[in-house]
């Protein structure tokens, strides 16, 4: 990274905000040195804080607001009512040349409204998604949209490949992301309209990628492809089981470890590779979901992350912004409608 940026952080949202952004602050500091911040925020909350770390002080300047969107609050009332708010305020930064991008842990649906009403969409987007990566067993994959678009059509899905593509280059450093749509099967037959137009799109797409077809959900944690594409419904419900499977199988290890007193020796003689597993499986180390398709880096972490999760967020918006990773998507898209197959130009 070869110039100084600033990221504007919503500091009163998540559970344990605003002390992991500032602690966040603290660890990335060491990682991120050429990274600044504009802190949102409670300025009565914040200042104390930063006085306790002096790397965040360092990096930090504050902007005043004692407002903030609650978890509770429904995304049209956020965006109606909540101009003065912590997370408005922060998008506004980016908006008006003072940030590089946003980062929040705050109310999802109220970010996508507000980050959506501000920047705008890319030209070529229909509709935001949200973006991630999770582990499996190869690395890591890509997958979206995990919830901003319950249904999607033909269009949504060909863009949510070509940005979950340009995203799996700029965060994960794959040169040429293999794509997946997932489906029921992997025969051509199977699915729905929409998922077989967009299979014979990206088939014929010039884009440097490489479009596998369809997957199944037990290619997902296999890491069949580097990008899955689905609707935001069968990614969020994908994610959630995903997270919940991972908990469920920590709940029982520990419990097996810890049944008896040769089993404790057990655990103790496995120390390495158990810590090397829950580093693996630990979603902090994945934190850090990118809305695509706004016209502005705008980076969702997780609401009940702690401060290593936040860190890892600034890592990943951080990333994208020194990826140029809006400008890549609308190369892509230019790339896909002038130079594509004659059904693309009709589609898109």
């Amino acid at each position: 990274m070869n110039k100084r940026l600033t990221l504007s952080l919503d500091a009163m949202g998540g559970d344990q905000a605003p002390r992991m952004v500032v602690e966040g602050i603290e660890i990335a500091a060491d990682r991120l040195p050429e990274v600044d911040y504009l802190l949102v925020g409670d300025e009565r909350r914040l200042a104390p804080l930063l006085d306790r770390f002096p790397k965040a002080r360092a990096h930090a300047q504050i902007q005043h607001t004692e407002d903030a969107v609650a978890d509770e609050d429904k995304a049209a009332v956020a965006l109606r009512g909540g101009r003065n708010t912590s997370m408005r305020l922060a998008i506004n930064a980016v908006a008006e040349g003072r940030a590089d991008g946003v980062i929040s842990a705050g109310n999802t649906g109220a970010l996508m409204a507000m980050a959506k009403f501000v920047f705008k969409m890319l030209p070529g987007i229909d509709r935001p998604a949200i973006v991630a990566y999770f582990p499996t067993q190869r690395g890591a994959s890509v997958m979206l949209d995990m919830g901003a678009n319950v249904e999607c059509d033909v269009e949504n899905l060909v863009q949510f490949a070509v940005m979950g593509e340009v995203f799996a280059r700029n965060v994960l450093g794959v040169k040429q992301p293999s794509i997946g749509l997932l489906n029921v099967g992997v025969e051509g037959g199977k699915g729905t309209d929409s998922l077989r137009k967009a299979s014979a799109i990206l088939r014929e797409s010039v884009l440097p990628m490489k479009f596998h077809g369809f997957v199944e959900g037990d290619d997902i944690g296999e890491g069949t492809v580097d990008v899955v594409v689905t609707d935001g419904f069968t990614g969020n419900v994908a994610l959630k089981t995903a997270e919940g499977t991972a908990r469920m199988v920590g709940h029982f290890l520990r419990a097996a470890l810890t049944s008896s007193t040769l089993a404790k020796l057990g655990a103790l003689l496995a120390k390495d590779a158990l810590n090397e597993f829950r580093s693996h499986m630990d979603p902090r180390r994945y934190n850090g979901a990118m809305l695509v398709g706004l016209n502005g880096i705008c980076v969702k972490s997780h609401g009940s992350t702690d401060e290593l999760g936040f860190a890892n967020a600034i890592g990943v918006a951080a990333n994208l912004i020194a990826g140029g990773v809006n400008e890549r998507i609308k190369e892509d898209l230019e790339r896909l409608i002038s130079g594509g197959t004659s059904q693309d130009a009709a589609v898109l």
